[in-house]
Protein backbone atom coordinates (compact mmCIF):
# COMPACT_ATOMS: atom_id res chain seq x y z
CA UNK A 1 0.00 0.00 0.00
CA UNK A 2 2.95 2.34 0.63
CA UNK A 3 3.27 3.13 -3.08
CA UNK A 4 -0.15 4.82 -3.29
CA UNK A 5 0.48 7.24 -0.44
CA UNK A 6 2.82 9.68 -2.19
CA UNK A 7 0.37 9.73 -5.10
CA UNK A 8 -2.55 10.69 -2.88
CA UNK A 9 -0.41 13.26 -1.07
CA UNK A 10 0.78 14.81 -4.34
CA UNK A 11 -2.81 14.88 -5.61
CA UNK A 12 -3.89 16.63 -2.40
CA UNK A 13 -1.08 19.14 -2.80
CA UNK A 14 -1.97 19.88 -6.43
CA UNK A 15 -5.61 20.40 -5.47
CA UNK A 16 -4.71 22.67 -2.55
CA UNK A 17 -2.26 24.75 -4.60
CA UNK A 18 -4.81 25.25 -7.38
CA UNK A 19 -7.54 26.18 -4.88
CA UNK A 20 -5.30 28.87 -3.38
CA UNK A 21 -4.09 30.13 -6.77
CA UNK A 22 -7.67 30.50 -8.01
CA UNK A 23 -9.35 31.81 -4.84
CA UNK A 24 -6.85 33.79 -2.77
CA UNK A 25 -8.09 37.36 -3.41
CA UNK A 26 -5.60 39.94 -4.66
CA UNK A 27 -6.43 42.32 -1.81
CA UNK A 28 -7.55 39.87 0.85
CA UNK A 29 -8.20 41.07 4.39
CA UNK A 30 -9.31 37.97 6.24
CA UNK A 31 -9.27 34.28 5.35
CA UNK A 32 -10.60 31.23 7.17
CA UNK A 33 -8.36 28.17 7.48
CA UNK A 34 -10.12 24.89 8.21
CA UNK A 35 -8.86 21.52 9.31
CA UNK A 36 -7.72 18.28 7.72
CA UNK A 37 -4.78 16.77 5.91
CA UNK A 38 -5.27 18.76 2.69
CA UNK A 39 -5.38 22.09 4.54
CA UNK A 40 -1.70 21.54 5.41
CA UNK A 41 -0.97 22.09 1.70
CA UNK A 42 -3.31 25.09 1.51
CA UNK A 43 -1.28 26.86 4.20
CA UNK A 44 1.97 25.70 2.56
CA UNK A 45 0.91 27.37 -0.70
CA UNK A 46 -0.22 30.58 1.06
CA UNK A 47 3.14 30.79 2.85
CA UNK A 48 4.89 30.75 -0.55
CA UNK A 49 2.93 33.75 -1.84
CA UNK A 50 4.78 37.10 -1.97
CA UNK A 51 4.70 38.65 1.51
CA UNK A 52 2.95 41.78 0.25
CA UNK A 53 -0.05 39.59 -0.60
CA UNK A 54 -0.26 38.04 2.87
CA UNK A 55 1.17 40.64 5.28
CA UNK A 56 -2.13 42.52 5.69
CA UNK A 57 -4.26 39.40 5.93
CA UNK A 58 -5.67 38.01 9.17
CA UNK A 59 -6.08 34.21 9.18
CA UNK A 60 -8.93 32.77 11.23
CA UNK A 61 -8.51 29.13 12.35
CA UNK A 62 -11.23 26.54 12.98
CA UNK A 63 -9.40 24.82 15.79
CA UNK A 64 -6.07 23.87 17.28
CA UNK A 65 -4.62 22.19 14.17
CA UNK A 66 -5.26 25.16 11.85
CA UNK A 67 -4.12 27.58 14.54
CA UNK A 68 -0.77 25.79 14.68
CA UNK A 69 -0.47 25.76 10.88
CA UNK A 70 -1.06 29.53 10.70
CA UNK A 71 1.44 30.29 13.48
CA UNK A 72 4.15 27.98 12.09
CA UNK A 73 3.81 29.56 8.64
CA UNK A 74 4.44 32.99 10.18
CA UNK A 75 1.02 34.29 9.14
CA UNK A 76 -1.09 36.70 11.20
CA UNK A 77 -3.47 34.82 13.51
CA UNK A 78 -6.95 36.08 14.34
CA UNK A 79 -9.93 34.44 16.06
CA UNK A 80 -13.53 34.11 14.99
CA UNK A 81 -14.98 35.57 18.21
CA UNK A 82 -13.04 38.81 17.69
CA UNK A 83 -13.87 39.02 14.03
CA UNK A 84 -16.99 40.80 12.84
CA UNK A 85 -16.54 41.33 9.10
CA UNK A 86 -17.25 38.66 6.49
CA UNK A 87 -14.21 36.53 5.66
CA UNK A 88 -13.11 36.84 2.02
CA UNK A 89 -12.86 33.07 1.60
CA UNK A 90 -12.65 29.94 3.76
CA UNK A 91 -10.43 27.01 2.73
CA UNK A 92 -11.41 23.74 4.38
CA UNK A 93 -11.25 19.97 4.07
CA UNK A 94 -14.18 17.54 4.20
CA UNK A 95 -14.83 13.95 5.23
CA UNK A 96 -17.45 13.27 2.56
CA UNK A 97 -18.86 15.31 -0.34
CA UNK A 98 -22.00 14.53 -2.35
CA UNK A 99 -22.76 15.55 -5.97
CA UNK A 100 -24.44 18.77 -4.77
CA UNK A 101 -21.31 19.66 -2.75
CA UNK A 102 -23.10 19.11 0.53
CA UNK A 103 -20.38 17.97 2.94
CA UNK A 104 -19.88 16.01 6.11
CA UNK A 105 -17.17 17.63 8.18
CA UNK A 106 -16.08 17.20 11.76
CA UNK A 107 -14.17 13.93 11.59
CA UNK A 108 -11.31 15.89 13.16
CA UNK A 109 -13.57 17.12 15.98
CA UNK A 110 -13.38 20.85 15.17
CA UNK A 111 -17.05 20.74 14.34
CA UNK A 112 -18.78 23.76 15.88
CA UNK A 113 -15.94 26.20 15.35
CA UNK A 114 -15.46 24.89 11.81
CA UNK A 115 -19.06 25.59 10.92
CA UNK A 116 -18.96 29.03 12.52
CA UNK A 117 -15.93 29.95 10.41
CA UNK A 118 -17.38 28.39 7.24
CA UNK A 119 -20.63 30.36 7.44
CA UNK A 120 -18.66 33.55 8.09
CA UNK A 121 -17.00 33.41 4.67
CA UNK A 122 -18.19 34.89 1.40
CA UNK A 123 -17.40 31.55 -0.20
CA UNK A 124 -16.27 28.11 0.89
CA UNK A 125 -13.50 26.35 -1.01
CA UNK A 126 -13.29 22.65 -0.15
CA UNK A 127 -10.06 20.78 -0.82
CA UNK A 128 -10.15 17.00 -0.59
CA UNK A 129 -9.06 13.83 -2.36
CA UNK A 130 -11.07 11.45 -4.53
CA UNK A 131 -11.80 9.12 -1.60
CA UNK A 132 -14.17 11.73 -0.14
CA UNK A 133 -16.56 11.73 -3.12
CA UNK A 134 -19.87 10.05 -2.39
CA UNK A 135 -23.32 9.67 -4.00
CA UNK A 136 -25.16 10.49 -0.74
CA UNK A 137 -23.96 11.76 2.63
CA UNK A 138 -23.39 9.21 5.40
CA UNK A 139 -23.21 6.30 2.96
CA UNK A 140 -19.43 6.32 2.36
CA UNK A 141 -18.04 7.96 5.48
CA UNK A 142 -18.46 5.00 7.81
CA UNK A 143 -18.53 6.75 11.21
CA UNK A 144 -21.58 8.71 10.09
CA UNK A 145 -22.59 12.25 10.94
CA UNK A 146 -20.53 13.92 13.68
CA UNK A 147 -22.78 15.71 16.17
CA UNK A 148 -21.45 17.97 18.92
CA UNK A 149 -23.49 17.62 22.11
CA UNK A 150 -23.54 19.04 25.62
CA UNK A 151 -22.15 16.20 27.80
CA UNK A 152 -25.15 16.15 30.17
CA UNK A 153 -27.50 15.51 27.24
CA UNK A 154 -25.41 12.79 25.55
CA UNK A 155 -27.57 9.81 26.52
CA UNK A 156 -30.79 11.62 25.68
CA UNK A 157 -29.40 12.60 22.25
CA UNK A 158 -28.25 9.01 21.59
CA UNK A 159 -31.77 7.70 22.17
CA UNK A 160 -33.33 10.41 19.97
CA UNK A 161 -30.87 9.64 17.16
CA UNK A 162 -31.75 5.95 17.30
CA UNK A 163 -35.43 6.83 16.99
CA UNK A 164 -34.61 9.00 13.94
CA UNK A 165 -33.10 5.99 12.19
CA UNK A 166 -29.43 6.19 13.06
CA UNK A 167 -27.84 2.75 13.37
CA UNK A 168 -25.80 2.49 16.58
CA UNK A 169 -24.86 6.11 17.26
CA UNK A 170 -21.88 6.24 19.65
CA UNK A 171 -19.98 8.75 21.75
CA UNK A 172 -16.57 9.24 20.19
CA UNK A 173 -13.72 8.17 22.46
CA UNK A 174 -10.56 10.19 22.93
CA UNK A 175 -8.00 7.85 21.42
CA UNK A 176 -4.87 6.18 22.75
CA UNK A 177 -3.67 8.85 25.16
CA UNK A 178 -7.05 9.92 26.51
CA UNK A 179 -9.35 7.72 28.58
CA UNK A 180 -13.01 8.56 28.10
CA UNK A 181 -14.80 10.68 25.53
CA UNK A 182 -13.19 12.97 22.97
CA UNK A 183 -13.71 16.57 24.13
CA UNK A 184 -14.18 19.33 21.51
CA UNK A 185 -12.46 22.71 21.66
CA UNK A 186 -15.65 23.92 23.36
CA UNK A 187 -15.74 21.25 26.08
CA UNK A 188 -18.48 19.16 24.47
CA UNK A 189 -18.76 15.50 23.43
CA UNK A 190 -19.05 14.26 19.86
CA UNK A 191 -21.51 11.57 18.83
CA UNK A 192 -20.91 9.76 15.54
CA UNK A 193 -24.28 8.79 14.08
CA UNK A 194 -24.38 6.58 10.98
CA UNK A 195 -27.46 6.95 8.77
CA UNK A 196 -27.07 4.03 6.34
CA UNK A 197 -29.82 5.33 4.04
CA UNK A 198 -27.86 8.54 3.53
CA UNK A 199 -29.37 11.98 3.29
CA UNK A 200 -31.80 13.26 0.73
CA UNK A 201 -29.86 15.39 -1.77
CA UNK A 202 -31.06 18.97 -1.95
CA UNK A 203 -32.72 18.58 -5.31
CA UNK A 204 -35.42 16.41 -3.78
CA UNK A 205 -35.62 18.03 -0.36
CA UNK A 206 -39.17 19.20 -1.08
CA UNK A 207 -40.36 15.64 -0.44
CA UNK A 208 -39.57 15.72 3.27
CA UNK A 209 -37.58 18.04 5.51
CA UNK A 210 -33.87 17.28 5.34
CA UNK A 211 -32.75 15.29 8.34
CA UNK A 212 -30.18 17.85 9.51
CA UNK A 213 -32.97 20.25 10.44
CA UNK A 214 -34.38 17.52 12.67
CA UNK A 215 -30.96 16.89 14.23
CA UNK A 216 -30.61 20.53 15.19
CA UNK A 217 -33.92 20.55 17.02
CA UNK A 218 -32.85 17.86 19.53
CA UNK A 219 -32.22 19.46 22.93
CA UNK A 220 -28.53 19.19 23.76
CA UNK A 221 -27.28 19.21 20.16
CA UNK A 222 -24.89 22.12 19.74
CA UNK A 223 -24.12 21.56 16.06
CA UNK A 224 -23.82 18.79 13.48
CA UNK A 225 -21.25 18.18 10.79
CA UNK A 226 -23.50 18.48 7.76
CA UNK A 227 -22.81 21.55 5.67
CA UNK A 228 -25.62 22.25 3.24
CA UNK A 229 -24.05 23.77 0.15
CA UNK A 230 -27.25 25.70 -0.42
CA UNK A 231 -26.82 27.86 2.68
CA UNK A 232 -26.57 31.12 0.73
CA UNK A 233 -22.98 30.34 -0.06
CA UNK A 234 -21.04 29.59 -3.25
CA UNK A 235 -19.04 26.40 -2.81
CA UNK A 236 -16.20 25.18 -5.03
CA UNK A 237 -14.49 21.87 -4.41
CA UNK A 238 -11.06 20.74 -5.59
CA UNK A 239 -10.44 17.00 -5.56
CA UNK A 240 -7.01 15.46 -5.97
CA UNK A 241 -7.70 12.44 -8.18
CA UNK A 242 -6.05 9.03 -8.25
CA UNK A 243 -4.32 9.71 -11.57
CA UNK A 244 -2.65 12.87 -10.26
CA UNK A 245 -5.07 15.33 -11.88
CA UNK A 246 -7.34 17.79 -10.08
CA UNK A 247 -11.12 17.70 -10.53
CA UNK A 248 -12.85 21.02 -9.88
CA UNK A 249 -16.57 21.07 -9.14
CA UNK A 250 -18.82 24.00 -8.53
CA UNK A 251 -22.18 23.87 -6.93
CA UNK A 252 -25.05 23.33 -9.37
CA UNK A 253 -27.54 26.18 -9.23
CA UNK A 254 -30.83 25.30 -7.58
CA UNK A 255 -33.95 27.06 -8.74
CA UNK A 256 -36.42 27.32 -5.92
CA UNK A 257 -39.90 27.73 -7.31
Amino acid sequence: MATTLPLIESAKRLAAYRAVDEHFPPNARSIGIGSGSTVVYVVERISLLPRERTDHVTFIPTGYQSRELIVKAGLRLGSIDMHTETLDVVFDGADEVDPYLNCIKGGGACLFQEKLVAISGRKLVVVADFRKLSPSLSTHYAPGVPIEVVPLAANYVLSRLSSLGSSAPTIRMGGAAKAGPCITDNGNFIIDAPFPDGFIPMASSSISPPRPLTLKSIVGVVEHGIFWAGDRKPVTAYFGMEDGTVSVRTQPHHHHS
